[in-house]
């Protein structure tokens, strides 16, 4: 249930935005405050999920109320309400962190619509910090085999640059650690690593997905979106299996790259967005292109930074750091003790041939776990193998 804080001077003007609020949705709940001491002393005291904020109150005006709060709360979205006069403050304030002003008297849709896309904006915000506290441990890249090492140095040379990159290899060689060590390692590291599989959404769904929609673009959508462009503004959106959107979404796609800019679905209001795009796919390209499937000129937009990641097979000298890396991680996960792996087990492993790759690995590693002794041994491999 959204929680909405609306902090205006004015006492008709208060009790109309709450009325409004209150009756667009029946699960916002609002509050109010009649000046700006008491407006902060309930955002310390609450979590709010927006706050509305006249910009000239008493005791302590809008601009002063938006600054405390983001030392505090800097998740909670603004949005000023400005007279005629405070235009220019207005403006101002959306340096200072705002999410968007509105004029009095104010316009309803223009209210509702904003009001609704500030709070969009603070799931997707509160989803990724969620998300990013998760990354660094789920997403570390453990081997040293030679194409591994050249890969990282290739990481660290690229990520502090704003240079797209595609990445491929098949699947389940773990094209999303190389995504997600890019962000990591890259001035964006503060903003949103938005990911996006391609070959998961249907492509009717597609462009909505990417670039949002407004409200009666098509049958369902009764309100207005952001898209996971907008939603990556500032940060990494990250378009896995890149090889299976659909034509008329890459020809937005590549508009999007050309002019860092998007439309949502059913509007002619160009957003502008500031977003580095990693791509990654398991399809060759080059010959997807041939075949009239995929744009050429997208092609070449994406793959500014070429990174191939190799197959299991072709470093299997890691495989040993992986199987270690992974019992530890299943024991983590299950509360359990760490299970070691015999040398005979291991150079087993090693000699399997891993057409799922490292995904197969892991879920082999956990079979054993759970189905071997106090030690994993050759035995139990071979029991394994034979399945």
């Amino acid at each position: 249930m959204p929680k909405i804080l609306v902090i205006e001077d004015e006492a008709a003007i208060r009790r109309v935005l709450v009325k409004i609020l209150s009756e667009e949705n029946d699960t916002y709940k609002v509050e109010e405050a009649e000046d700006g001491l008491l407006g902060i002393d309930k955002i310390k005291n609450d979590d709010f999920d927006l706050v509305l904020c006249d910009i000239k109150m008493p005791k302590m005006d809008g601009v002063e109320v938006l600054e405390a709060t983001k030392k505090i709360k800097p998740e909670i979205p603004f949005v000023m309400i400005s007279g005629h006069g405070d235009l220019d403050t207005a403006v101002n304030t959306m340096r200072l962190g705002a999410f968007d002003y509105i004029s009095k008297p104010p316009d309803l849709n223009r209210l509702l619509n904003t009001v609704r896309n500030a709070l969009d904006k603070k799931e997707l915000v509160l989803e990724n910090k969620i998300l990013k506290k998760k990354v660094s441990k789920k997403y570390e890249m453990i081997g040293e085999s030679p194409a591994i090492v050249q890969i990282k140095d290739m990481i660290d040379k690229v990520a502090p640059t704003d240079a797209r990159v595609l990445v491929t290899g098949p699947n389940g060689t773990g094209k999303e650690l190389v995504a997600h060590w890019l962000h990591e390692k890259s001035e964006r590291a503060k903003g949103a690593m938005i990911e996006v599989n391609c070959a998961a959404i249907p492509s009717e769904l597609i462009e909505s997905e990417l670039f949002g929609h407004v409200k009666g673009a098509f049958t369902s959508a009764n309100k207005d979106r952001a898209g996971k462009f907008e939603a990556a503004n500032g940060g990494t959106i990250f378009l896995d299996e890149i090889g299976d959107m659909s034509l008329s979404a890459q020809a937005k796609v590549l508009r999007a790259l050309q002019e860092s800019r998007i439309q949502r679905v059913g509007s002619d209001k160009d957003i502008k967005v500031n977003v580095r795009v990693v791509a990654a796919t398991n399809k060759n390209l080059k010959k997807e292109i041939e075949e009239g499937k995929f744009r050429e000129d997208l092609y070449h937009r994406l793959a500014v930074i070429l990174i191939k990641v190799p197959a299991l097979n072709d470093r299997r000298e890691d495989i040993p750091l992986l199987v270690n890396h992974f019992s530890a991680k299943i024991a983590l996960e299950q509360g359990t003790a760490k299970k070691t792996f015999s040398d005979k087990a291991i150079k087993l492993l090693q000699d399997y041939d891993w057409t799922g790759n490292i995904r197969e690995l892991r879920n082999v590693v956990e079979r054993l776990i759970i189905l071997g002794g106090t030690e994993v041994s050759e035995q139990d491999v071979k029991a394994f193998a034979s399945k």
